[in-house]
């Protein structure tokens, strides 16, 4: 064989490399996909805790309607299935971070209840037919163990929709309708077993015109229980122990339901009345101050009138006060989503930093003004900048009537005055009287806000303050003089500064050079007075001294001068 045939040889045999398997993805138990299988598997559990019940407490709902209940069965089986797979390909978080290793996630959902319940909800009781036949649809109550999927699909329902309040109410009228249709089903299957027609307390005799019909079965039923957990009576009296415990049960049942209503009720309430104090202001207090200080009636209307028009506006003065428990990052998001366009059309903050745009929007303060009330009069002092929102403002006289200009949406004033700009005619006092013409929405951004969020940007500054000195030379507002001067009695300042700044880095230096001859001299004063003393411990000692030492010597061998001493040799040298 030749050398070519052997490489074709060896060719063909290699097993080509397979492709990978495409898996399912790993479903965030937070995002989209996840939320819209919770929606579908609301029907599937749904189906079973209405249909089921119902079909084995009404015979001929069973039998007229049995292929079709069978296709529902095993498509609702599928779909039990199907989410026993979305659970082992759903990930968890772990320390913030959304666990994707399917090992950890199948380990993981094993070892929950949840498993053991979705198992026992599909255990294939239908087997039973073979034996019982198809129309003992009691064997499928073991898929109502799936309902606390049921429960999980309407909390992330809530937590979404933009009507919260509105879905507990339709939640709870959902608890309300299969409490009722379980009654009526429980209660036409203890009719059934008692007997019709046997007496007023039970369904009549199916043999009465009328009666035989399902629909009138199951109205009848849904009423009769409707009158009894409602507790309106009107409902005829038992007549049999069975009868006497299905109502003791039943009205133990409508107290509790009753309760929960109240309760359920009650909440909802409370939080759309706390929703209403959070965005718009409390007027009853206000009101109450005003009848207290006798306000004059004119006042008091337009007080009135104002809250009146932020009620029916929706318009929101405390944004502030509402994002409070957002993180910063995510509070300036949403600010930026919301209010960023507005204050990107001031003249001053075009071509500004992102980053500075971002900071300035969580100081915008929004405010509305009344028809006829001024936003600012001439001469008064500026210490905040407004951005109209929405409404008209005119530029009128001291007289208030005569109008020199129309401002509206989007347009700004009062930004020169929080400004320092060097030779400013009017310094920081307004020129001009600023009065709405009906209901205006403004954003106002302070002086002081402003100041603090440059004093981190003082390049931003620096274009601003230019572009307020354009603005002044086109109005004639900026006197070259009085900015040559400040500008040369800043750069005065700078040196003097400057100049300080140096004579105190010198006597830094020189207190530091002090500090350490200080302890130079002090180590040198400290050895010399120690080998002093080592010096006179080596003077002799007169006779008389000694004599006294002797007498007083406790020991022999022993001795004070400092040549008896043992283990002292000298005095130590210098480190």
């Amino acid at each position: 064989m030749s050398q070519e045939n052997k490489v074709k040889t060896t060719e063909s045999s290699t097993p080509a490399p397979s492709k990978p398997r495409k898996s399912l993805p790993i479903l965030d138990p937070s995002g989209d996909y996840y939320y819209w299988w919770l929606n579908t598997m609301v029907f599937p559990v749904t189906y079973n805790l209405v249909i089921v019940v119902c079909r084995a407490c009404f015979p001929d709902l069973q039998h007229s309607y049995l292929v079709a209940w069978l296709v529902l069965d095993y498509t609702s089986d599928l779909l039990y299935l199907l989410d026993i797979v979305v659970h082992f390909h759903t990930g968890f978080l772990e320390q913030g971070i959304l666990v994707v290793d399917r090992g950890r996630i199948s380990s993981r959902y094993v070892r929950t209840w949840s498993f053991v319940l979705d198992l026992a909800s599909l255990v294939p009781t239908d087997l039973a037919y073979l034996r019982l036949g198809p129309h003992t649809p009691t064997l499928r109550l073991n898929r109502f163990l799936r309902v606390p999927r049921l429960f999980e699909a309407f909390d992330r329902t809530e937590t979404r929709t933009a009507y919260p309040n509105a879905f507990r109410i339709a939640k709870l009228m959902i608890y309300i309708f299969v409490v009722i249709h379980w009654n009526s089903c429980l209660y036409f299957a203890l009719s059934r077993h008692l007997g019709f027609g046997r007496d007023a307390w039970v369904y009549p005799d199916p043999a009465q015109p009328g009666f035989e019909r399902l629909r009138r079965q199951y109205l009848y039923s849904f009423y009769f229980s409707t009158l009894i957990l409602t507790t309106v009576g009107d409902t005829p009296l038992p007549a049999q122990e069975e009868e006497y415990l299905f109502m003791v049960g039943d009205f133990l049942l409508a107290v509790m339901g009753f309760a929960t209503i109240m309760g359920s009720m009650s909440s909802v309430i409370y939080n759309m009345n706390t929703a209403d104090a959070a965005f718009y202001p409390d007027h009853a207090l206000v009101k109450k101050y005003m009848k207290l200080h006798h306000i004059n009636r004119r006042l008091e209307r337009r007080v009135i009138d104002w809250y009146q028009h932020l009620q029916i506006n929706k318009k929101m003065t405390n944004e502030v006060a509402i994002l409070q428990h957002l993180p910063e990052r995510l509070r300036a998001e949403v600010a930026v989503s919301v209010h960023l366009s507005t204050l990107s059309r001031v003249q001053i903050f075009q071509n500004c930093e992102a980053s500075l745009l971002e900071e300035l929007v969580l100081k915008l303060q929004p405010q509305t003004y009344s028809p006829g009330e001024y936003v600012c009069r001439k001469g008064d002092i500026g210490r905040e900048m407004y951005i109209i929102r929405e409404g008209q403002l005119a530029v009128v006289a001291d007289d208030g009537v005569t109008q020199y200009a129309v401002l509206g949406a989007g347009l700004y004033f009062g930004e020169i005055s929080i400004i320092n700009i060097k030779g400013n005619m009017s310094g920081n006092r307004r020129t001009a009287n600023i009065k709405s013409l009906g209901y205006s929405d403004l954003f106002c951004l302070s002086k002081e806000d402003l100041r603090e969020v440059l004093s981190e940007y003082p390049q931003a500054q620096a274009v601003m303050e230019e572009k307020g000195r354009e603005i002044l030379l086109k109005m004639n507002k900026l006197d070259l003089n009085a900015e040559a001067a400040e500008i040369a009695l800043q750069e005065a300042t700078e040196s003097r500064l400057r100049g300080l700044d140096q004579q105190l880095d010198d006597l830094q230096t020189k207190f530091a050079r002090l500090l350490a001859e200080l302890e130079s001299s002090a180590l040198k004063i400290a050895y010399r007075i120690e080998r002093l003393e080592w010096q006179t411990r080596e003077w002799p000692v007169p006779e008389g001294l000694a004599d006294a030492d002797d007498e007083g010597e406790p020991e022999e061998g022993t001795s004070k001068s400092g040549k008896g001493r043992a283990g002292q040799e000298g005095p130590p040298g210098p480190e």
